[in-house]
């Protein structure tokens, strides 16, 4: 039986890369799913894929009457909403604070905390009421730079951090009745935009080459799928499956928490050649 059937759910960011696999895997699950994304192409590729499974309004993350738009939406076609998953964000290219000009610093700051931070608000608030309602579940994508240094430079690396802080906050603040927990994925191959004040809106994310050299960094030995993760948004949103967490935040990160200080990312390589 799907896990998620009957559920209604939004998924910021949704158009592409993690959101879109999540996408896929909440659909497969037997859930209706709303998303919020400004790529129009990206929207009617969804439209196109998933049809009357799916429900995408073009809009900014940042604008409170946009992700209103979508909850209104998702309740009058569908009757309700159950969850909502915060995970349209943008990435700083791991610039360091030394490498940043004095006067974009402050328009670089706003663009990323208005994204990665405010854009996850946003959506709380569109949704709180409804998902009382409905007792349902919010999800946020954290990120590993929400626990460790060097998953990006000063500005995503604080995103991340603040959005640690918001999940466990809301999920004081909306105990009983919602649930509010996170996935932190490690390395990922996506379409990780930039920031636009930075002059990095079109630049491409390095995920082949991450993924290539994936195994000199990363435990498990390679760089895991977008579809891979999504895995663990089911989870959280599953009613059946996940009463007992709220304020949690998952290291999704293929073992990079565990990495530890040596030359090599894990210690049993040569474990099959012991037998």
């Amino acid at each position: 039986m799907a896990r998620l059937s009957e559920q209604i759910a939004i998924v910021t960011g949704g158009a592409s890369g993690l959101g879109e696999a999540i996408v896929a895997r909440f659909v497969r699950e037997g859930a209706k799913v709303g998303v919020l994304d400004r790529s129009e192409s990206g929207c009617a590729k969804l439209d196109q894929t998933f049809g009357s499974a799916v429900h995408c309004v073009v809009g900014d993350v940042r604008s409170a009457d946009d992700n209103a738009r979508i909850v209104s939406d998702c309740i009058e076609r569908w009757g309700g909403l159950d969850c909502v998953i915060g995970n349209a964000g943008i990435w700083d290219y791991s610039i360091r604070l030394d490498d940043l000009a004095a006067d974009t610093l402050a328009s670089a700051f706003h663009e990323l905390f208005d994204i990665n931070v405010l854009g996850y608000m946003a959506l709380a608030k569109a949704a709180l009421r409804p998902l009382v309602k409905s007792k349902g579940s919010m999800i946020f994508t954290v990120s590993n730079a929400g626990f460790l240094p060097a998953g990006g430079g000063v500005l995503y690396t604080a995103t991340k951090h603040a959005v640690v802080g918001l999940i466990r906050q809301l999920a004081w603040e909306l105990a009983p009745h919602v649930r509010v927990n996170g996935v932190a994925p490690g390395a990922i191959a996506t379409s990780l935009k930039g920031p636009e004040s930075l002059g990095m809106a079109s630049r491409k994310f390095p995920g082949e080459a991450m993924a290539a050299g994936a195994k000199n960094f990363v435990p498990i030995g390679r760089m895991p799928s977008p579809a891979e993760y999504a895995g663990a948004y089911v989870f959280f949103a599953c009613r059946e499956d996940n009463v007992p967490a709220t304020g949690t935040i998952l290291n999704h990160d293929g073992g990079l928490t565990v990495r530890g200080l040596g030359a090599i990312p894990r210690g049993g390589d040569d474990l099959v050649e012991q037998d």
